[in-house]
């Protein structure tokens, strides 16, 4: 019997041998980034250095925003909105958010795995007690999050407290909170009046002195912001549709690709509009943040 000749060429998708989707892609350049970490964050903040976040809510673009140099991933209850069709954020599930963290996490370690990633908990997973939004952070966290997002303040601050205390870094969330979006009448900025104002100060300091490491003021006057941003001493300060003088940026992934299913917000520019890929529009946002370039107050702020 004449033995079988070795074959003069790797079957389909073996090992090594990139497949249909990446199913098994070449491995990333080293990249001369560390990985992200949360002394090396507060390091950025207390330096002065703009902090850059978007959205992501798959592998694939996960790992693009990784190379593009984005320096935190944020899994956004947000996804609700842009990937499953909802009218808000309030109907997205802890399975559903749990998934989606699984699979960014999962893109991030196809790639460079320099991103720092973030997990939002979705409505109602630490509303009752400290006790669920425990568990509920420690879902996320075994996804693959580094860090949790919450909404809100006054009573958060103790849930922030009791999950710092117990070694999960927390993001707090201040300003238009979209999950309490018909409690506040609509997509609204929010901190206008001396009385609000004060309310939201006080607020985040609350959040800061309770451990929160960032703080994501949404919809949040300019001016408000950059003085909140100059008052809290180690919270860094991520501004969406809050002007230039917050310690680092974020949007929604698909918003800043000029992809959205509704009105675009008036806090967003399409950075797909003059770059080349997806990549290019990401690293043209990366620098556009970090030179000040991005946002504009006068256009972008209120």
């Amino acid at each position: 019997m004449t033995p079988d000749k070795p074959p003069t060429s790797a079957p389909p998708y073996a090992v090594g041998v990139a497949g249909p989707y990446g199913m098994q892609p070449p491995a990333s350049a080293p990249s001369a980034r560390k990985p992200l970490s949360l002394p090396r964050l507060r390091e950025m903040h207390g330096q002065g250095e703009k902090i850059t976040m978007l959205t992501a809510y798959d592998a694939t673009f996960a790992a693009v925003a990784d190379a593009a140099g984005v320096e935190c991933i944020l899994v956004g209850d947000s996804l609700g909105m842009v990937c499953q069709g909802l009218s808000s954020t309030v109907g997205v599930t802890l399975d559903t958010m749990r998934y989606h963290t699984e699979c960014v996490a999962n893109g991030l370690r196809r790639s460079q795995a320099v991103a720092w990633l973030i997990g939002d908990l979705p409505f109602g997973t630490y509303h009752e007690s400290r006790e669920q939004a425990l568990r509920s952070a420690v879902t996320l966290m075994q996804a693959g999050a580094h860090m949790v997002k919450l909404e809100g303040g006054g009573w958060t601050a103790e849930v922030v407290r009791f999950l710092v205390e117990r070694g999960i870094p927390v993001c707090a969330h201040l300003g238009l909170t979209p999950q309490t979006v018909h409690a506040l009448g609509g997509y609204r900025v929010q901190g206008r009046s001396d009385e609000a104002a004060a309310t939201l100060t006080r607020e985040a300091h609350a959040l800061q002195d309770a451990g929160a490491a960032m703080l994501v003021l949404e919809m949040v006057p300019a001016a408000l912001a950059a003085s909140l941003t100059q008052s809290l001493s180690h919270c860094a300060t991520i501004g969406i549709g809050a002007g230039n003088g917050t310690a680092g940026q974020v949007l929604v992934l698909h918003d800043m690709l000029g992809m959205n299913l509704g009105k675009m917000p008036k806090f967003v520019r399409n950075f797909m509009e003059a770059s080349p890929s997806v990549k290019g529009a990401m690293e043209a946002y990366v620098r556009a943040v970090k030179d000040g370039s991005f946002p504009v107050n006068a256009a972008h702020a209120w």
